[in-house]
This record gives C-alpha cells, sequence and structure tokens, in this order.
C-alpha cells in the first residue's frame, strides 16, 4: 500500500502539471509535512519552490492546487492555505482504508526484498577485558540497526571482529604469568573474561610502579616507559606469538577460551547474537599480504628502519604506519585484511563498522588506502560513528580498572526495576518466575532505549534511575503504555470487521492516532536510510503519548455505540502491534503485564 505522503506527493505532481502544463513537476519534487497543530488540516504541501517557477502569488497557487486536488480525488476533504503552505485534510475513509487493511497484521512494517546487501560489524571486544558499559552503546546500536535494515527489505549480516591479538593481549598473558599462580575461572569462581580483565589491570599497576622506579634512578620518564620490565616481556611475548611460539599460543588460546565463554554470557543476557565472527588472529596474516602488494604496485613505501607506510599527505592527511620495523603488524594492517576477507566472504553492497568517533581519522585512512589500492570492498565502507557514553561520575578507563562491567550494569537495571516495580504495588497476581522475567524485560529495556534514544553521533550521560522513569522518555513508559492496551484488548469479545467511514466520523485523537501509526514504515524507511535507532525511539514515544491522550478522553470498552467500540479496539489492536514491532527493532520487549 502506498503511504499517504507519497499518494499526496503523487497526487500534488499531477495537479500542478494539469493547472500549468508547462510545470513538468515529478513527486520528488514536492515536500510534504505534518501540519502545524495550530492550523487546519493533517498534512501540509510547500507551495514555496514553485512560486517562483510558475510566477505565482502564494495564495492563488495554494488556492488553485487545493481546489484541483478536492475536484480531482475523493481522499481529500478540505484545504486552507497560510502563508505559502497548502494544509490539507484527509477523508476519515482513507484512514478507515488502512486500519482495516492493517489492524491484526502482526508484521505490519516489514518490507519486501530490496535487493540490497548489507553487513553490520559491532561489539568488536578485546580479549583482555569484559565487555564494559562504554561497549553497550556500540552493541546496542550495531543490533538494532542491523534489524532495521533487515525490516525495511535488506539482506543482512550481522559480524562481530574480535580483538584477540596484540600488544594488550599480551599484557593480560605476562601478568597472569607473573601472579597468577595457574588462576583458572574454575578455581577462583570468577567469570572468565573478568578473571583475565583483572589481570589488565594488575599489569597497567605493575607497569605504573616500574616506570616510577626506573624515573627515580634518573631515567627520563619516557625511556623508562620503554624500558620498564613488564612491557619488554609483553613485547617479546607478542613476538613469540607471531613466530608461532607453541607454548605461548596454547596460553593465548586457553585464556581467550575463558574470555569467550564470559562474553557469550552477557550477549545472551543482552539478546545479542551475531551471524559471523571474524577474529583479528586470523585476518592480520592477510593484511601483511595487501601491504606486501601494496608495496609491488608502488602504493606503499619501505623506510630505511625497515617499517612500511604509506603517503597521504596529499590528500590532506599524513603519513600512516602500516608494517612496524620489526615485522609486527598495527590495527590498520589487520583491518585492511578483515576488510578484504568479508568482502569475499560475501560481495555485500555496504560494509558498515559501528565503531565510536575517535576512531573517525582511522577509518577515514582505512577507506583511503583500500580505494588507492583498487580493493572493490573499498567504497561500500561506511563509519556508523557514535559519540562516546559517560556515567555522571565521569569517563571509564579500562587499564586504571574504574570501569563499570555490563554485567554489573546489568544486574543493577534489573535491581532498579525490581525496586520501581515492588515500591508503585504492581507485583500482584505474578508468580516469582514471572516477575524475574517482568524484571529483566523492564531493565534491560530501559538499559537499551536509553542509549539509543540519542542520535549515534552526540555524546551523551547515562542516568541510570532516569532510563526506568514511568512517566519519562523512556522504555518503561512505552511498555506500560502496550501492556494497558493488552489489558484492554483481553478483555474485549467483540468480532471484528471491515469498518466503513463517511466524512467527518472520526474524532480528532482517533484521527491523529490513525495517521501516527500509518506514518511507521516510513520512520522505519528513515531510520534505514539514516542508521539512526533514535528516530524509532522519538516515533515510539510519540505514538505511547497519543495513544494516552486518546485513551483518557475516550472509552473503548464502554463506547457510546458498537461502531464507535470496534473502531477503538481495532485501534488499540493496531497500535499495540506497533509499539511491539518498532520496540523489536530496538531489541527490547514489550509485557503483556506490567
Amino acid at each position: 500500500m502506498q503511504s499517504i505522503v507519497n499518494q499526496i506527493k503523487t497526487a500534488a505532481a499531477l495537479a500542478l502539471n494539469h493547472l500549468y502544463p508547462e510545470a513538468k513537476v515529478t513527486d520528488e519534487d514536492i515536500l510534504v509535512n505534518e501540519t502545524k497543530p495550530e492550523f487546519k488540516g493533517d498534512y501540509t504541501v510547500v507551495l514555496f519552490p514553485f512560486v517562483k517557477s510558475l510566477r505565482q502569488n502564494p495564495a492563488v497557487l495554494g488556492k488553485a492546487l487545493g481546489d484541483q486536488l478536492l475536484a480531482s480525488n475523493p481522499v481529500f476533504t478540505a484545504h486552507e492555505t497560510v502563508a505559502g503552505f497548502l494544509n490539507l485534510t484527509l477523508a476519515d475513509a482513507l484512514l478507515a482504508n488502512f486500519l482495516n487493511a492493517t489492524y491484526a497484521d502482526q508484521s505490519y512494517g516489514t518490507q519486501a526484498s530490496n535487493g540490497n546487501k548489507v553487513m553490520i560489524e559491532y561489539s568488536s571486544p578485546n580479549t583482555n577485558k569484559p565487555l564494559h558499559f562504554g561497549h553497550l552503546r556500540n552493541n546496542f546500536l550495531g543490533w538494532s540497526v542491523a534489524q532495521i535494515l533487515k525490516t525495511n527489505g535488506s539482506e543482512v549480516i550481522k559480524a562481530n571482529l574480535v580483538n584477540d591479538r596484540g600488544i594488550h593481549i599480551c599484557k593480560s598473558m605476562i601478568a597472569w604469568m607473573r601472579y597468577g599462580n595457574g588462576a583458572t575461572p574454575e578455581s577462583t569462581g570468577i567469570k572468565g573474561d573478568h578473571l583475565v580483565g583483572d589481570y589488565y589491570v594488575k599489569f597497567n599497576d605493575v607497569y605504573k610502579e616500574e616506570v616510577a622506579g626506573l624515573v627515580a634512578t634518573g631515567k627520563e620518564l619516557a625511556q623508562a616507559e620503554k624500558e620498564a620490565p613488564i612491557m619488554l616481556e609483553a613485547q617479546d611475548l607478542l613476538r613469540r606469538w607471531e613466530a608461532g611460539d607453541a607454548e605461548i599460543y596454547q596460553l593465548w588460546e586457553t585464556m581467550n577460551g575463558w574470555v569467550y565463554k564470559g562474553f557469550d554470557v552477557t550477549y545472551k543476557r543482552l539478546g545479542l547474537d551475531f551471524d559471523k565472527m571474524y577474529y583479528e588472529s586470523n585476518t592480520y596474516l592477510l593484511g601483511k599480504e595487501i601491504v606486501e602488494e601494496g608495496l609491488q604496485q608502488g602504493v606503499l613505501f619501505r623506510k630505511d628502519n625497515g617499517s612500511v607506510w604509506i603517503d597521504l599527505t596529499a590528500d590532506g592527511l599524513d603519513e600512516k604506519l602500516l608494517l612496524r620495523a620489526d615485522g609486527t603488524s598495527v590495527y590498520m594492517t589487520q583491518d585492511l585484511g578483515t576488510a578484504k576477507l568479508k568482502y569475499k566472504d560475501y560481495g555485500m553492497d555496504s560494509s558498515v563498522y559501528v565503531i565510536g568517533d575517535e576512531q573517525n581519522y582511522h577509518m577515514q585512512v582505512l577507506k583511503l588506502i583500500l580505494q588507492k589500492l583498487g580493493e572493490p570492498c573499498a567504497d561500500g565502507i561506511y563509519h556508523l560513528s557514535y559519540g562516546m557514553v559517560e556515567l555522571p561520575s565521569g569517563r571509564m578507563k579500562s587499564r586504571e580498572g574504574t570501569v563499570v562491567d555490563a554485567d554489573d550494569m546489568i544486574d543493577e537495571m534489573i535491581r532498579l526495576a525490581k525496586e520501581q516495580t515492588e515500591q508503585a504495588n504492581k507485583t500482584e497476581g505474578f508468580t516469582e518466575e514471572e516477575l524475574e522475567r517482568l524484571y529483566r524485560i523492564i531493565g534491560i529495556g530501559a538499559l537499551k532505549f536509553y542509549l539509543l534514544r540519542v542520535e549515534p553521533r552526540k555524546k551523551m550521560i547515562f542516568d541510570p534511575k532516569e532510563s526506568i522513569e514511568l512517566a519519562g522518555f523512556t522504555a518503561t513508559f512505552i511498555q506500560y503504555t502496550h501492556a494497558r492496551i493488552k489489558s484492554i484488548l483481553r478483555r474485549s469479545e467483540i468480532a471484528y470487521g471491515p469498518m466503513v467511514l463517511g466524512k467527518d466520523e472520526l474524532a480528532p485523537l482517533e484521527k491523529s492516532l490513525l495517521l501516527q501509526l500509518e506514518q511507521y514504515p516510513g520512520i522505519i524507511d528513515q531510520a534505514a536510510r539514516e542508521f539512526n535507532p533514535s528516530a524509532l525511539c522519538n516515533y515510539a514515544f510519540r505514538l505511547a503519548q497519543t495513544y494516552n491522550s486518546f485513551f483518557d478522553k475516550h472509552q473503548v470498552l464502554k463506547a457510546e455505540n458498537e461502531e464507535k467500540k470496534q473502531l477503538r479496539l481495532m485501534i488499540c489492536a493496531l497500535t499495540a502491534i506497533t509499539i511491539r514491532n518498532a520496540m523489536a527493532l530496538l531489541g527490547i520487549e514489550v509485557p503483556e503485564r506490567m
């Protein structure tokens, strides 16, 4: 079914071409907005683009177009021109047709295939520490964007590139070798990713002590940082790992195995999943091959010390290191290899990287290098850059042990959900098992919604208590609205049938709600084009607000007649479906009862 906005565009273009044959207006030339609440009408056609080209006064043009639309199309019942804007009132019958076609459509909003293949890479954790609170916005953005694109018709591959090698991994390994005394998750009772993360923090504590000791002997700080014994040991460990040392490789596999088991538990708690896992340990050698090819092509160059670089100064950037003098790779090396491998595996049209904005330059350089190397994967690369999330206490630093672990944040949100529910005396009629599930749905939903409701590029501060408020811009408010609707539907016994509405039979809030419901597929399309789940957050919240205004003003089960009762129950049914579907695209469940 063509959206109402697109119907208006088509009708307006036809009308303008009928009135002014020389205009040659297309649907794309027509700009349609929702009519501002202080004016009469439902949608507004912006006239200014045509005033100059058609040499018409805005008032004259608006009246001519409005009269033509009413004369040629029964979906319009009234029009009014205000300062260059044509406000159109839609026939109630148009919305009745929409409601009849969609009120029971459980997949409402899902679009047919558009033939586009997209890979979304998100999460990308390091195996030297657990997932922490700072990872959550990344994970929620990646998963949600993937679901939005899939619902909008794209074929989507959800990928996770695990940073499982490098100097940071060796730091945890060295600290465990020095101080672990054979500790395992089983022997300590500590979740595997947390155990390894503890040794990463231990490394940095020892490193600081050793640097301070060297400085005390008279060494310059920069020299001391290079010569600290534990850092030299970590660098040697990396060289031994890349050389294939069997003992080191076995320890690396063991410790990474602990971390993966821990990650899996956290991902499951958050409702996150992936279609494809990539590991940097499998891609960095491919990156080295690409570097060698680049040297042969003359795109890259080798310095006297043996390191390999690319000169991007002509592009307004700088020289970029791609291979160290000792032959070890850097992040860019393995990213080149991974980009090529992903394209070889799937041949996707777009490759979306969900990475924080501190990596904007890195991603710009990655795409530029691949373009200069002539790799076909280059043009499809898109960096979904997002701002950092801070807590009210400030920024977190994992190497200093000041992070908030994702597991701890999950526990805190569930605790807050339980506390809020109990304080509101909303636990009656639930079993203990049902309550535990409800607390999880409310707590995790609050966490996801709060981190997704802000446009991705903006930085934000997360306030756990604010995120779960029942009366705020929160998932909790939307979830409660859904539960409220489901309660009404459970108590209804009416058999739905097609609604037949004449002119002006809808109450204003009934019409407003139907107009908003009809916009849902367009909101999905907007969120997909912008890679922006916050568009859905805003939509779901506004829809819940409108529904609550409608519910507060109008009786549903005790409506003035059976026709109104049926109409309102159908509106309730479609609202519940739309809220559920919209929230599902954010990874948020909506309970049947609250």
